[in-house]
C-alpha cells in the first residue's frame, strides 16, 4: 500500500448464489477467449501464452501488451511476467492475486509465498495466477538508481536546515536528479504505468488465460487495481476480493493524512501493549513513551548511530523501521527489539525492519524495483499540489496527526519528487461505482494503519455491488491474520459464489 508519509464461521445467514461450473485443466498453452475487440488490439488479444516450468511447482510465461492503450497500433510493446499454480483440485478457473504496492512483486508474491497469498482451499480449486504491473519487476520495469543512490536517495539526511532556502534547494535538486536518472534509464514509460493503464493491462490477461470473467483477490493497492478494473469491465466483473481497500475518491494528501493519522493510532496501540510488558524500553504513560521516541529520534539526527556496514542509522531510517513494524502485530516484538538496540547504541533491528520495507538485501543491492515503482506510479496516479499556502496548511495537519513530529520537523514543500516528475497525472480523482458488476467483497480491518479501515466503508458504499466484511484486530491485511470467520467468508465467496451478509464483522476476541 501506498505508505504513510511522515517519516514516519460464518455463523451468519448468507445469500447462496449458484456454483460455478468446473472447467478443464489448463494446457502448457493457454486459448484466448477470442473476444470481440477493436482492431488495433486484436494482435494483443489473440497472442497464445505459453507456460514454462519455473520451478516450486510452478509456471510462467511473458504477455505482450502495448506501451499506450489509447493509441496501441502506433506506440512499443510492453512485456508482463506471469506465474501460475495450477489447480490441485477440481478446477474452478482462474484466480489473479495482486499484493498492492503500487510497486510490489505480483510475480513474487505467488511463486515464493502461496501459502501466504492464498489458502489452500483456494489453491486446490484455481489457478493462482500472479503477474508484475507494467513498471515493476520481471515486468517492463521502472529503473532509476543502483542500490547506494538508492540508498542517499531515500534515507539521506539534508544538511540545511528544514524551512531555509538553502533545504529547499538541497532537497530540490535530489528530488530533479532522481526523476532525470528514472527518465534517462526508463523513457516514455514512466507516462503510461498508471493504474489505469494496468487495468487494461489485467483485462486483456483475463482473456488470454481464457477466462470470460475476472476472478480476482487484491491486497492493498491490489485493491485499487480491483475497483477500477470492476468500474472500467463491470460486465467481466466474476468474484472479485477488495481486501484492506483503499478509496480511490481521496486526493494524494488526503490519503497522506488518513495514514498519517492510523500510523499514529497504531503506535499508540503497540505502546499501549509494550507498557504491559516488562521488556518494554519505555517508561510511564503512552505519551510519555512517544516523547521517548521523540527524543530517540532527535538524538540519531544529531549523532547516528553506525552499522557495520558504514551506514548509519538516522531518524530517517528509525522512522522507516516503526512504520514497517506497524503493519503486522506480529512484528511489535521486533520493534521492541529495535528500540531496546537503539538506547543501547546499536542499530542491527532497526536497519533489519527498514530494509525489509524498502525490499533491500544484505549486500546492499534491492531486490525489487518496488521504491522506484512506488513513487513512478505514484507521480501518474495523482494531481499534484504546488500551491505554497496550500501546502503549509497541508504541512500543519500532518503535523498535527503524527505524534512523533512537530511542525518544525516537516517541511511545506510538498511532494517534490513529484513536483519534478517528467509526466503529470491525466485522468481525474472521482469514486468508483461499477454499476452493473456481480458482487464486489470489500474487506478492512479496524486497526489498519496502511488502508485505514474508513476506507473499506468508503469503497463498500460506493460500489453498487459492494459487501462490506470486518475483521476487528490490528494490522495491515485481513485475510492473512488466518481468522476462521474472514478465511471463511472470502474463501467461500470465491469458490461457490455465496455472498456473506453485507456489514458482516469478525472479531476473534468476541
Amino acid at each position: 500500500m501506498r505508505p504513510l508519509r511522515s517519516v514516519a464461521a460464518v455463523a451468519i445467514a448468507l445469500l447462496a448464489l449458484p456454483l460455478a461450473a468446473c472447467v478443464p485443466a489448463p494446457s502448457p498453452t493457454s486459448t484466448p477467449t477470442g473476444e470481440d475487440v477493436a482492431a488495433e488490439l486484436e494482435p494483443y488479444y489473440t497472442q497464445s501464452l505459453v507456460w514454462e516450468d519455473c520451478g516450486g511447482g510452478m509456471q510462467c510465461t511473458t504477455a505482450t501488451a502495448p506501451l499506450d492503450w489509447s493509441a496501441p497500433d502506433a506506440s512499443d510493446d510492453i512485456e508482463l511476467a506471469l506465474v501460475r499454480h495450477t489447480a490441485s483440485g477440481e478446477r474452478e478457473g482462474s484466480l489473479f492475486v495482486n499484493p498492492g504496492g503500487p510497486g510490489a512483486s505480483g510475480y513474487n508474491f505467488v511463486h515464493d509465498s502461496l501459502d501466504f497469498a492464498v489458502s489452500e482451499d483456494l489453491q486446490s480449486r484455481f489457478d493462482v495466477i500472479g503477474w508484475d504491473p507494467r513498471g515493476v519487476g520481471r515486468s517492463t520495469a521502472v529503473d532509476c538508481y543502483d542500490g547506494p543512490e538508492l540508498d542517499e536517495f531515500l534515507f539521506g539526511f539534508p544538511e540545511a536546515a528544514v524551512g531555509t532556502d538553502a533545504y529547499a534547494q538541497e532537497v530540490t535538486a535530489s528530488a530533479k536528479a532522481f526523476a532525470d536518472a528514472c527518465l534517462e534509464r526508463s523513457g516514455e514509460l514512466l507516462q503510461f504505468i498508471d493504474t489505469e493503464s494496468t487495468v487494461n493491462d489485467l483485462d486483456l490477461l483475463r482473456a488470454l488465460v481464457g477466462d470470460a470473467d475476472l476472478n480476482y483477490l487484491g491486497y492493498s493497492y491490489g485493491s485499487d487495481i480491483g475497483a477500477h478494473y470492476a468500474e472500467r469491465y463491470p460486465d467481466k466483473v466474476g468474484r472479485v476480493v477488495l481486501d484492506g481497500a483503499t478509496d480511490s475518491s481521496l486526493s494524494l494528501f488526503d490519503v497522506n493524512l488518513a495514514q498519517t493519522q492510523a500510523f499514529g493510532e497504531a503506535l499508540r496501540a503497540y505502546l499501549e501493549d509494550c507498557l504491559d510488558s516488562s521488556d518494554c524500553p519505555f517508561r510511564g504513560t503512552v505519551d510519555d513513551a512517544i516523547g521517548q521516541i521523540r527524543d530517540l529520534l532527535d538524538a540519531l539526527d544529531q549523532a547516528p548511530l553506525r552499522a557495520e556496514d558504514g551506514r548509519q542509522l538516522t531518524s530517517a531510517y528509525l522512522g522507516t523501521a516503526v512504520q514497517s513494524a506497524l503493519y503486522d502485530e506480529g512484528y511489535w516484538r521486533y520493534l521492541t527489539d529495535a528500540f531496546t538496540e537503539v538506547r543501547q547504541g546499536r542499530s542491527d533491528t532497526a536497519f533489519l525492519l527498514a530494509d525489509a520495507y524498502v525490499d533491500r538485501d544484505e549486500d546492499g543491492s534491492y531486490r525489487s524495483n518496488l521504491q522506484e515503482a512506488f513513487i513512478a506510479i505514484t507521480c501518474v496516479d495523482y494531481p499534484i499540489e504546488t500551491d505554497a499556502a496550500e501546502l503549509a496548511r497541508q504541512r500543519d495537519l500532518l503535523a498535527e496527526a503524527d505524534p512523533i513530529s512537530e511542525p518544525e520537523d516537516l517541511d511545506a514543500l510538498g511532494d517534490v519528487v513529484c513536483q519534478q516528475w517528467p509526466y503529470g497525472f491525466r485522468g481525474e480523482v472521482e469514486t468508483v461505482s461499477a454499476d452493473g458488476a456481480a458482487p464486489i467483497l470489500v474487506v478492512g480491518t479496524t486497526g489498519d494503519p496502511a488502508t485505514p479501515y474508513p476506507w473499506a466503508e468508503a469503497l463498500a458504499d460506493q460500489l453498487a455491488s459492494g459487501v462490506l466484511l470486518t475483521y476487528v484486530g490490528e494490522g495491515h491485511i485481513a485475510y492473512d491474520e488466518g481468522d476462521p470467520c474472514i478465511v471463511g467468508a472470502v474463501d467461500e465467496y470465491l469458490i461457490d459464489g455465496t455472498v456473506p451478509q453485507d456489514g458482516l464483522v469478525c472479531d476473534p476476541t468476541s
